[in-house]
């Protein structure tokens, strides 16, 4: 009797993803120092045991990301990715080396998001009364969520992709959506830290209201006051951390 069962291919990483991985991390936290030559292709391939076109992909990648200078000859140089490198890298900063989140570049996040909220907040006008319903009916859902912080900080999320996807300025788009691939990777670990911000309902309240009458600057104050709740409240956290690691 034939059998007819079939089966899906099991997905799994690639070669040349699992080489770029492991590459990428080896010079963000320094093992591979800016300034000194990559390993060559062939050492590569003996090295991890791959064949050379994931090794070559896997360059490739990396050049892209602004972390190897990849010379004619195969003698690659690993660059500064604080000088060449982009958004794409926030995530690999996050954590450092020994596995303990890197309160530097959680800071720097932070800092970038509170800089640039506000104006998102302002450009987010232009969606006017249509844009405003949406956001009050998030609101809405919120307020009946209240007392489920992992729904509520989905609903806030939702809420400024709402207002960045409004107001029309790729650079902001993008920016967000790295900030966004970055904090899901500790997303569960700011849950209780940024609780107040997730109920600060009066503040997105005001920016709905701003965007319903074409007032970028009174969306912009709302914006800064309100992540300027999580900016404050990240930073407490993170003091204690620190000194109970050094308790």
């Amino acid at each position: 009797m034939e059998d007819n069962t079939t089966f899906n291919a099991v997905a799994r990483q690639s070669l040349s993803e699992s080489v770029y991985l492991q590459l990428k991390d080896k010079i963000v936290h320094g093992e591979l120092a800016a300034g000194s030559a990559l390993p060559s292709e062939r050492a590569l391939c003996e090295q991890l045991a791959v064949n050379r076109g994931a090794v070559r992909e896997a360059i490739k990648r990396l050049q892209q990301a602004g972390l190897v200078a990849v010379r004619q000859g195969g003698n690659h140089t690993v660059l500064d990715y604080l000088d060449d490198g982009g958004l794409e890298l926030l995530p690999s900063l996050l954590v450092n080396k020994r596995g303990r989140l890197n309160a530097a570049t959680v800071r720097s996040i932070m800092a970038m998001r509170s800089a640039l909220a506000p104006d998102i907040a302002a450009a987010a006008r232009r969606g006017g009364g249509a844009l405003a319903q949406e956001l009050q009916a998030r609101l809405q859902r919120m307020r009946a969520a209240e007392a489920d912080l992992k729904t509520l900080q989905e609903h806030c999320f939702e809420f400024w992709r709402t207002l960045v996807g409004a107001g029309g300025n790729i650079a902001f788009r993008l920016a967000f959506n790295s900030m966004h691939k970055t904090y899901r990777q500790v997303w569960e670990l700011l849950t209780l830290p940024m609780a107040q911000e997730f109920r600060d309902f009066a503040n997105l309240q005001l920016i709905a209201e701003a965007i319903a009458a074409g007032d970028g600057e009174a969306a912009r104050s709302a914006g800064r006051r309100h992540v300027e709740i999580g900016r404050l409240a990240l930073e407490q956290a993170l003091r204690h951390s620190a000194e109970t690691e050094e308790e």
